[in-house]
């Protein structure tokens, strides 16, 4: 399970969506505040639920196509994620007074690479699988 390389790029997609999302500073408000995922339910939901979807895609193991499926859906969760991040950062009321981004908006991205270098290397497993059940 943990020893194939999908899994390893799930886990590293856990570790970003679950743990360094509420720890990385998304943006400053204009009063100088720093915002995180704590700070936000919508945004901690949609990261934790990133986060519980891989959890959940790893344990999958025994059925390749469900882990390819959830990768999907994960990787359009983190797309609408960063859309309401761009969404966000476009539209903030008052952006004549200097607020910056985070690092923490790129997180999705980041999490998103993982996940498709993922759903690649399950893709390939099931490839392998189909050629061998063809030589039988």
């Amino acid at each position: 399970m943990i020893q194939r390389i999908q899994s390893l790029y799930l886990l590293i997609a856990v570790i970003i969506s679950g743990v360094l999302s509420t720890m990385f500073v998304l943006w400053v408000d204009a009063e100088g505040t720093m915002v995180t995922a704590l700070d936000n339910y919508l945004y901690l939901g949609m990261f934790m639920g990133s986060a519980l979807l891989s959890i959940i895609t790893i344990f999958l193991f025994k059925t390749r196509q469900r882990q390819f499926v959830l990768g999907r859906l994960n990787i359009i969760l983190n797309f609408i994620l960063l859309g309401l991040f761009v969404y966000r950062s476009l539209n903030l009321s008052g952006e004549t007074e200097v607020s910056e981004k985070g690092i923490g908006i790129f997180l999705p991205i980041i999490s998103i690479v993982f996940i498709a270098l993922a759903n690649k290397a399950i893709k390939k497993d099931e490839d392998l699988v189909k050629s061998v059940d063809r030589l039988r």
